[in-house]
């Protein structure tokens, strides 16, 4: 049976707001929940950005039994491998051993903050490479250092004084032959935001065969259906653009101007808006024809979080659970 996730959007709403969130979302029976990993939201009509460590953090002591995982971390510019070994541990441990690390390749919107160039895709995906072994060795280093020496990053008797009790597992982001190669050579799970079925051959195929796949959709609940395409319109409608866009464009301003010409009309063909469940299940259904085990709901908008829960609790839960 697939699993249903909640995802706490760093973007769109305050810290401590999210951490009821999430609580909520436990009580409601979601199976477990991601969150996201921005230095800056992807339009000024979000207007948040926290930090989701801290966010982890908190929510790990908030709650007892939902699932946490990261979705995604970018392991290569803003953070060192090493320093996110180290606090994936930390997570683990506060949580219980509910924690999956959720790695990517990242976003210029995200990375650029600290100063350095934006590599070219390739580079990205050789530093995402080292940065996976880096953090995996950690994981597996119960005694010894780790002493790491690659093209992009260099580690120096490195050792985590606070292993969990169980290794952290790790899921990589695909989007291409590329990061489904890395996601079935090396992790334990694949991420998409795309249900694309050739994404999970790809997987396969690298040896990913039998491994979870985690999977992520927009939803925008309202009982208005004009209120929630208005929503969805302003704050997601970046959505659309496509990883190759997205990667790339530096902040908010130029998401602003990368969609300036998509229409409510076109963002409501692709993301559910309303209160009719039967939309939203059908909207859904192709995650589980690629094969995704697990799927995480994002509610487009921070004030409406706890009637969604609620709304999906009694409605679209058991709707989705009977596919």
């Amino acid at each position: 049976m697939t699993r249903f996730g909640y995802t706490m959007m760093c973007e769109q709403s305050r810290p401590d707001q999210l951490v009821r969130d999430v609580q909520m979302a436990e009580e409601a029976g979601f199976d477990f929940s991601v969150i996201s990993d921005h230095f800056q939201p992807w339009l000024e009509a979000q207007g948040h950005s926290g930090y989701a460590w801290s966010i982890l953090g908190a929510a790990a002591q908030a709650t007892e039994r939902i699932g946490l995982m990261s979705f995604v971390t970018c392991p290569t510019l803003r953070y060192h491998p090493a320093v996110v070994a180290q606090k994936a541990a930390t997570i683990q441990i506060l949580s219980g051993n509910r924690f999956r690390l959720g790695l990517g390749s990242g976003e210029n919107l995200n990375e650029h903050v600290v100063g350095k160039r934006w590599p070219s895709a390739g580079v990205r995906h050789e530093m995402l490479r080292e940065a996976v072994d880096v953090i995996g060795a950690l994981f597996d280093s119960t005694n010894g250092t780790v002493n790491y020496r690659g093209r992009h990053f260099d580690v120096e008797t490195a050792r985590l004084w606070d292993q969990p009790d169980e290794r952290v597992p790790i899921g990589v982001a695909v989007s291409g032959p590329d990061s489904c190669r890395l996601a079935g050579s090396k992790a334990d799970l694949m991420i998409a935001v795309e249900p694309k079925p050739e994404l999970g051959e790809m997987f396969d195929e690298a040896g990913g065969r039998n491994k979870p796949r985690v999977g992520q959709m927009a939803v925008a609940y309202d009982p208005d259906r004009d209120a929630a395409i208005h929503r969805a319109h302003e704050q997601f409608r970046w959505f659309g653009l496509g990883w190759s866009v997205n990667t790339d464009l530096p902040n908010p301003e130029s998401f602003e101007a990368a969609t300036q010409f998509v229409t409510p009309e076109q963002v409501a063909e692709a993301i559910p808006c309303g209160a009719d469940v039967e939309e939203h299940v059908e909207k859904m259904r192709p995650f589980i024809d690629a094969g995704f085990g697990e799927v995480a709901l994002v509610q487009i908008g921070a004030a409406n979080q706890a009637e969604f829960i609620r709304w999906a609790q009694s409605e679209l839960l058991p709707a989705l659970r009977a596919l």
